[in-house]
């Protein structure tokens, strides 16, 4: 139960830090709401690799590489982007480092759910 107030207030803190360096008066630009698309996509190509290999082979395996490698690609994406925006003054600097900020709290909530949650027991997030 405190695992899974912690991980919403993480990701409550991540999502404020993102709001706050969108529409706080002095930005005032919404460029850096594309992140969203990048923490929806994140977990996919790892949830799709633990559902189609089975954990019983102890070596590694290329299925979960692959999904680790794109899943790795998509966490830098995010956060390459509000660099681009600011580097391209379509936002400003301090805005970006909020959003940056925020990117470092939610994928560190996104991790705590799949370390808290990861495990086959019987509650498990792979019986959603």
């Amino acid at each position: 139960l405190v695992a899974l107030i912690s991980l919403s207030f993480g990701g409550a803190v991540g999502l404020m830090f993102l709001m706050l360096g969108c529409a706080l008066p002095q930005y005032n630009h919404y460029w850096p709401l594309f992140v969203l698309f990048f923490y929806i996509l994140s977990p996919i190509p790892y949830c799709i690799a633990r559902r189609l290999v089975d954990d019983t082979d102890a070596t590694s395996n290329a299925c979960k590489e692959l999904a680790i490698f794109l899943t790795t690609g998509i966490v830098v994406s995010a956060f390459g982007l509000p660099i681009v925006f600011a580097r391209a003054e379509l936002i400003y600097w301090g805005a970006c480092a909020l959003v940056l900020t925020g990117n470092t709290v939610i994928f560190t909530t996104i991790l705590g759910f799949f370390l808290v949650f990861g495990s086959n027991d019987d509650f498990s997030w792979q019986q959603w």
